[in-house]
Formats: C-alpha cells, structure tokens, sequence
C-alpha cells in the first residue's frame, strides 16, 4: 500500500466498500466497479469518471459486472454521467451487472433509456 496522499479530491480507490478498477482500451476508459455503489461511494466513482474525462477519454465504459449492490444514488449518478455525455458529445455504455442491480434498471424504466454493450 502505497503512503503517498491521495489528492483532495480523488479519494482512495477501496475507500467505503467500492473499488474502481481503470483499464485503458485504446481511446476508451473502461472503470470495472466493485462492492457497493451507494450514497456513500459514488463520490469515489465520480471523482474516476471525471478524472478521465479531464485525460481527454471521449469513450467512456462503465462495467457493472462485479457490482455487488447499487441504490438509488448510484443510479442518479449514472443517469447524470449519461445526460454529460449527450450534451457534451462524448460516448458513455454500460456494461450490465448482475441480476440485483440490474434490476434496478428495470424497475425505474431506466434498462431501455441507458447504452448497454457487451463485455
């Protein structure tokens, strides 16, 4: 574990139940998620998503697939990451998680508004 300060405003990537995982593919960012995407977490995510925005991705891929729970606020996060990407003009997909948290998708009429690909 590295003991260099994390800057103010990205906290460390496990903080709270969530670890981000960032892969570079090509002129894509592809953030794996995993644990918990709550109230508590989302800033984690956020400050990974914007930080590749900030090195100029202009495809950005967020894989829910090792997601173990997501509330309410996760989901507003990635509906406000998706209205950035249509008024900005850069690509934001999913890729699905598992059944509990695609549900979530499904419930709020969200599954068929959202950009899902394959893994």
């Amino acid at each position: 574990m590295s003991s260099e300060p994390q800057p103010a405003n990205r906290p460390p990537p496990d903080a709270d139940g969530i670890r981000c995982e960032i892969v570079r593919e090509g002129d894509a960012g592809r953030v794996g998620v995993r644990g918990a995407l709550d109230l508590a977490t989302v800033p984690i995510l956020e400050a990974e998503l914007a930080a590749l925005r900030q090195a100029g991705f202009r495809r950005v891929i967020l894989d829910l697939s090792e997601l173990g729970f997501m509330d309410s606020t996760g989901l507003r996060c990635i509906l406000e990451r998706d209205a950035e990407a249509r008024e900005d003009g850069f690509s934001f997909a999913l890729i699905a998680g598992p059944p509990a948290v695609q549900r979530v998708f499904e419930v709020t009429g969200m599954a068929t508004r959202l950009t899902f690909v394959d893994a």
